[in-house]
């Protein structure tokens, strides 16, 4: 039986990739979003080698992606007199081509938005998997049956929760919190797409950097799971506060326009742990619900080709989802390792003075262009299948 119908939760990046595909396979897609209308702006995010650039390219969008690119930026780290510690280049943060989030996942919609139907300001509440679909509840009432639900709402996805369990059971704090504010995108300046710095002062266990021209501004602190950090923005804007008193630099200038900015978003820094395995029934998470790791510098690749997978994989399984789900669980189990090997928490900002100076020395060395090889190889380690253009 094809599963012909499909729900996709999340409309930011995976969701729309994958409806994307799915709609070209003659699927009939639905993208639900809870938030009211497409998120523009957001942080910068980026490709990194041939496997991500296969994709974009066979979905038709990397010239696009090259026109609206941001401008690559170093960060560069001082101490409090200004003094330069080292540099994280911008060629380790930016991969090849960076892009704003909001910029991306209007890319994305532009191309589906006449193939799918995209349900704005709503969202799924609860999920029954029966004989013959799943029957999804949404928030603003009402209820329908669809073939296939897919997850792509994120590293709390509601979806996830409902299909596999408690958030608890699969989300793992790495022990650090993280903070963006001022949009668009920390560290770019939209009318310079040329390289720019950021400039980033450490304490142990803490990292404040402030970007470009625009002044955003990235916050990393190290800390057990908060309730504080789920309170309302005020109240999180006076954990920042908190945290980062006593530190040097242009510390206190930041921390005194932080809530003039926009864009405020704090969240603790967390890796999904699905156990290899992205599906249960009719259900299948994609992106950041299924292999998240926050700040990890892939997750975004890692969508994108999971879409593709996912999706060429439905197709040529003729929408048997036993099987397609089978080979999806078995390709990104292996892809998606790569994630847990970083914590950008503990790399960016070190829980002692110590580990500041070996971090700053690691930059300088040698070690440091080693890894980023690495990074490029592990970016690339997937035999990624010619599934066909449209069927």
């Amino acid at each position: 039986m094809r599963d012909q119908t499909v729900l996709i939760s999340g409309a930011s990046i995976a969701g729309p990739a994958l409806a994307f595909w799915l709609s070209r396979y003659g699927f009939e897609v639905t993208v639900v979003e809870k938030s009211p209308a497409r998120r523009p702006g957001g942080q910068a995010i980026d490709f990194k080698g041939r496997t991500h650039r296969t994709v974009l390219e066979r979905m038709g969008i990397w010239d696009e992606i090259q026109r609206r690119q941001t401008g690559r930026f170093d960060t560069v780290y001082l101490d409090a007199d200004g003094r330069q510690r080292s540099v994280m280049s911008g060629e380790f943060t930016g991969g090849d081509v960076e892009i704003l989030r909001g910029d991306l996942a209007a890319i994305l919609y532009e191309r589906t938005a006449g193939r799918c139907q995209y349900r704005f300001g709503d969202s799924i509440t609860g999920l029954t998997e029966t004989a013959a679909g799943v029957r999804a509840d949404f928030e603003r009432g009402g209820t329908q049956t669809f073939g296939l639900v897919i997850g792509a709402d994120g590293i709390h996805s509601r979806v996830r929760r409902l299909a596999f369990g408690p958030e608890r059971d699969y989300v793992h704090h790495l022990g650090y919190y993280y903070c963006v504010a001022g949009a668009p995108g920390w560290g770019q300046d939209r009318e310079r797409p040329e390289r720019v710095t950021a400039r980033a002062w450490n304490a142990p266990g803490r990292m404040a950097a402030r970007g470009g021209a625009k002044g955003s501004q990235l916050y990393l602190f190290a800390s057990p799971e908060l309730d504080r950090a789920r309170s309302g923005v005020a109240a999180q804007q006076r954990l920042i506060a908190e945290k980062f008193a006593g530190m040097g630099g242009e510390v206190p200038a930041m921390l005194a326009e932080l809530d003039r900015l926009d864009g405020f978003y704090l969240d603790s820094i967390g890796e999904v742990r699905m156990g290899g395995r992205y599906t249960r029934g009719r259900v299948a998470l994609v992106g950041d619900a299924a292999y998240a790791n926050t700040l990890g510098g892939f997750g975004t690749g890692l969508a994108v080709v999971g879409a593709y997978v996912l999706a060429g994989e439905l197709a040529v399984a003729g929408g048997d989802h036993r099987t397609a789900y089978a080979r999806y669980d078995e390709i990104m189990r292996r892809y998606a390792r790569i994630q847990g090997t970083t914590n950008a928490g503990r790399f960016m900002a070190p829980k002692t003075a110590a580990g500041i100076r070996a971090r700053d020395w690691f930059l300088r060395s040698r070690v440091f262009g080693l890894m980023m090889r690495y990074a490029d190889r592990a970016a690339n380690d997937i035999d990624l299948a010619d599934y066909p253009a449209q069927i």
